[in-house]
């Protein structure tokens, strides 16, 4: 569970009542589809034939530049989701990375999923370093754009104890 029971205004969509633009919007959802790419690595090893997880990153790009409508990212998602069920470790939480990206378009607060699993992937690629998922989090926030950069890591505090305290130090 990633996704807050009180959901902050802030990462509500304009059109929706909230706050968020639609270019904020579309920044959220850049990040976190490359918080997931920087880890597809971990599953393409593990299933090389499986393309659905790529295909969910590379829906969240298209839907950026508007060649593809919120609902098929959204459902690219939840086939890169699906990839990830039958597996354990690295391989499936970077693809529930890649799934929790393409879900960015219909709700913005899965740019958190995307970054968590992303870093739940490297931990559990490296279980002997207690720094991999603090090095992949730095990593994140290095890439954070500037214009959303301090609503993510707001977001990060709030919500670090339902994504497992990945972003904890």
């Amino acid at each position: 569970m990633i996704l807050p029971k009180v959901r902050d205004p802030r990462l509500i969509t304009i059109r929706r009542g909230g706050g968020l633009s639609d270019d904020d919007h579309r920044l959220l959802a850049l990040w976190a589809a490359e918080c997931a790419d920087h880890v597809l690595h971990l599953f393409d090893d593990e299933q090389p034939s499986d393309t659905r997880p790529r295909e969910a990153i590379a829906a969240v790009r298209a839907w950026v530049d508007g060649s593809l409508g919120m609902m098929d990212t959204r459902a690219r998602g939840g086939h890169a989701m699906g990839a990830a069920r039958p597996l354990r470790g690295a391989a499936r939480y970077a693809a529930y990375a890649a799934g929790q990206a393409a879900c960015v378009p219909h709700v913005p607060e899965h740019e958190l999923g995307a970054a968590a699993y992303a870093i739940r992937a490297v931990r559990a690629a490296d279980p002997l370093s207690p720094a991999a998922g603090r090095w992949e989090r730095d990593w994140q926030r290095e890439r954070l754009p500037g214009r959303v950069r301090a609503l993510v890591l707001e977001d990060q505090v709030k919500r670090n104890t339902i994504c497992w305290s990945v972003f904890d130090d």
